[in-house]
């Protein structure tokens, strides 16, 4: 009994310790995950189930410092965070205030346009100026405010100082901006501006219309408009400057702004109304300026009237022949050939005013010399013009009866060889001549190049080609010349 006692006695304290181990560690268990998640993730133990408590793994002053990190570093980031939402949305405030400040301002400036203070109406209109000057979308919510219309009432005035900055105010309006440049036009500018420079003559007043007219003729459908308004004689009295008072900056814009108008067909005939043709075709001599006249001459060349207006001129096919020689300006050899090119197309009696005035040597040298497209038109009118010498040498051989011996029947032998013989001669010499002449082109060519050369190498001007250099000239073929 004893020994079973005790045996009873033994195993009842391992059993209850065993239950009260079991319960006591799901507890700490629990504990020990709340601890961890409220502090951190911290690690924690018991050393005996006896013992209450958790006894972290860490020391005291190493826990702390864990912890004092820990959340240092989220909170380095979230305040980033805070700083960049918070400057992302200072900026978009300041750009808002901005951009409410610059549209109050404008409002100001459009209400003092139609304020019926004449000085008032002034400072407005220099105020615009200013502002449209280099800012695209002040251009924009000006004309959209109503700006437009009170300063082209301001050209009604009777001062200049108000014409001028009404017209500059409305030249920086319609910069890069096309439906100012219609909405102006719409208004009515061209037909006051007219009549501004006719009854007010005045040189600055005159330099800003031609501003005008220049920036407002780069839209298409207001080409027609200024065009049939009268615009062009006022240009090109600007351009010819016989007093002597326009700028050279008028000078250049009133040349632009007639190139402009004559990209319009429906300008043409204003512009043959004046006398621009025959103005350009004397000019011509004129570097500066010369391929700016030869592209208007482009423009207007594909209209009959237009091209009898060029030939009509005297020794227009010289002037534009010797345009042909300078290398020096690809460009205007490219345009020259281009109007020949149509005009030889266009007309035969034009091709023969051309071969008179010596034409094809100019094109075989530009066919040698010239820039690519040059040297295409070149080609293109060469072959014009050989055709039309084709058809001629066709038609006086017919004439000259020398069919008629090829359709009569022959009456003997002799006869037969006879009349074939005299075809073969005929054949030859009509080949000799045509190589005679082409020859003769190539000369002329090489004896031109070689001058050129010679000028462009600064040799002196007692230098003469050498004999040896004249027969290599006299002898050479006409094999690699495309004729």
């Amino acid at each position: 009994m004893g020994i079973m006692c005790h045996r009873r006695n033994n195993v009842a304290p391992g059993t209850d310790q065993f239950k009260l181990w079991s319960s006591f560690s799901r507890a700490s268990f629990r504990r020990m995950i709340l601890d961890a998640v409220r502090c951190g993730g911290g690690v924690q133990r018991h050393k005996r189930p006896d013992q209450v408590g958790p006894i972290n793994l860490c020391e005291p002053k190493e826990e702390k410092q864990m912890m004092k990190k820990k959340p240092a570093a989220g909170s380095d980031r979230l305040s980033d965070l805070m700083r960049l939402s918070e400057s992302s949305e200072n900026e978009d405030d300041v750009l808002l205030r901005r951009k409410v400040q610059m549209l109050e301002e404008l409002k100001r400036v459009v209400k003092r346009l139609q304020s019926s203070h004449v000085d008032a109406v002034l400072e407005g209109a220099k105020e615009v100026r200013g502002l449209t000057k280099e800012d695209s979308q002040a251009r924009s919510t000006l004309a959209l405010l109503g700006a437009i219309p009170p300063l082209i009432a301001l050209l009604d005035s009777d001062d200049s100082f108000s014409h001028i900055a009404a017209l500059y105010a409305l030249l920086n309006l319609a910069i890069g901006n096309d439906a100012n440049k219609a909405a102006i036009v719409k208004a009515g500018v061209v037909h006051k501006m007219l009549i501004l420079v006719n009854e007010f003559p005045n040189p600055d007043v005159a330099e800003a219309v031609v501003a005008n007219f220049l920036g407002l003729s780069a839209l298409d459908s207001n080409k027609p408009i200024i065009g049939s308004s009268g615009a062009i004689e006022f240009l090109l009295t600007i351009l010819k400057n016989v007093e002597g008072t326009n700028s050279c900056q008028a000078r250049q814009d009133s040349l632009k702004a007639l190139y402009n108008l004559s990209i319009s067909p429906l300008n043409v005939f204003p512009i043959l109304e004046t006398d621009l043709i025959p103005y350009i075709m004397n000019k011509l001599g004129d570097m500066g300026v010369s391929e700016r006249f030869l592209s208007i001459l482009c423009n207007v060349v594909s209209v009959a009237e237009a091209r009898k207006a060029i030939s009509s001129v005297p020794d227009a096919f010289p002037m534009l022949i010797d345009v042909l020689s300078w290398t020096d300006a690809p460009g205007c050899q490219e345009k020259a050939s281009y109007i020949l090119m149509v005009m030889a197309h266009k007309s035969y009696g034009d091709r023969q005013s051309m071969i008179e005035a010596g034409v094809a040597s100019a094109l075989l040298e530009l066919t040698l010399l010239g820039s690519t497209l040059a040297q295409k038109r070149a080609s293109r009118i060469l072959e014009c013009l050989r055709v039309d010498k084709g058809k001629q040498v066709s038609e006086n051989y017919v004439g000259g009866g020398g069919m008629s011996t090829m359709i009569s029947a022959p009456q003997a032998s002799t006869a037969y060889s006879s009349s074939v013989q005299s075809n073969d001669r005929m054949d030859d010499d009509m080949m000799s001549e045509e190589k005679k002449a082409v020859k003769q082109l190539v000369q002329q060519s090489l004896q031109n190049n070689m001058k050129r050369i010679v000028k462009r190498a600064n040799l002196p001007h007692e230098f003469v080609p050498s004999d040896h250099l004249k027969t290599l000239t006299t002898s050479s073929t006409s094999k690699s010349v495309p004729f």
